[in-house]
């Protein structure tokens, strides 16, 4: 998959793409990325990329002209991308939102800085609008990584166990189960028996169970978007049971 970031400050980006699933997602080719500095697309002498908003107001607005000018540029290496904007308005990102942008024909990223991007480029170029959450940034750089972290994990041959994404949390609507590794005691505190047994029908449904039970207590709002099986139903009621004889 080809990824483009359009910024004006590509230089974060290069110790991105050297560490970790992201280096090896580069090495082996499954993500092609670079980056396309917006500055370089300004028109003037001084390549100004924001102005002063109309209607007044604090802050400054990143001209259309130059991020018009920069996407065009990326689109002659990947005419079928789709295009987002990092942006605090924008949808909530999510594992489900990063499952379908891994089929995309090509990601851009568009980065804003300042207080945000004239609306006009928003309008004719940008296909979703995407926020990492309801905070605000300096700038869509670091909302763009977590984008494209999420994303190429997603992309067969990126991680070195296939199934490691598909169990990831939220992958299936649920958190994660717990993790554990040695030592077997540690602090008093030892490894679930059943993990140990070696009998894997075992560990697979305690680790069903227990991703449940611990997307009730973390998540509980991850459930109101699922509908439970009913082996799934039958356990929290077994849970539920075993709480009340702990606490009568």
């Amino acid at each position: 998959m080809k990824v483009c970031i359009l910024t004006l400050f590509p230089e974060l980006f290069d110790p991105f793409w050297d560490h970790g699933i992201i280096r090896r997602a580069v090495q082996g080719q499954k993500i092609s990325p670079f980056t396309i500095n917006i500055r370089d697309h300004a028109k003037g002498r001084h390549r100004v990329t924001d102005d002063r908003p109309y209607g007044g107001g604090c802050g400054m607005v990143m001209k259309p002209e130059p991020m018009t000018a920069a996407l065009a540029k990326a689109k002659t290496r990947m005419p079928s991308a789709t295009t987002l904007l990092l942006s605090p308005q924008g949808k909530r990102f999510d594992q489900r939102l990063a499952q379908s942008l891994a089929f995309a024909d090509g990601l851009i990223l568009a980065c804003g800085r300042y207080e945000g991007v004239d609306e006009r480029f928003i309008d004719q170029h940008v296909d979703v609008e995407i926020s990492i959450g309801d905070f605000v940034l300096t700038g869509g750089e670091l909302g763009a990584m977590v984008v494209i972290d999420a994303v190429a994990r997603l992309i067969p041959g990126v991680l070195g166990n296939e199934d490691s994404a598909g169990s990831d949390t939220f992958s299936d609507g649920l958190v994660e189960h717990a993790h554990y590794t040695r030592p077997p005691t540690f602090d008093n505190e030892p490894v679930p028996d059943v993990l140990l047994s070696g009998n894997h029908q075992e560990i697979d449904r305690w680790r069903r169970e227990t991703a449940l039970i611990r997307t009730v207590l973390k998540r509980p709002d991850l459930l109101a978007q699922r509908e439970l099986s009913r082996q799934e139903r039958q356990t929290l009621e077994k849970w539920r049971r075993d709480i009340d004889r702990l606490i009568g």
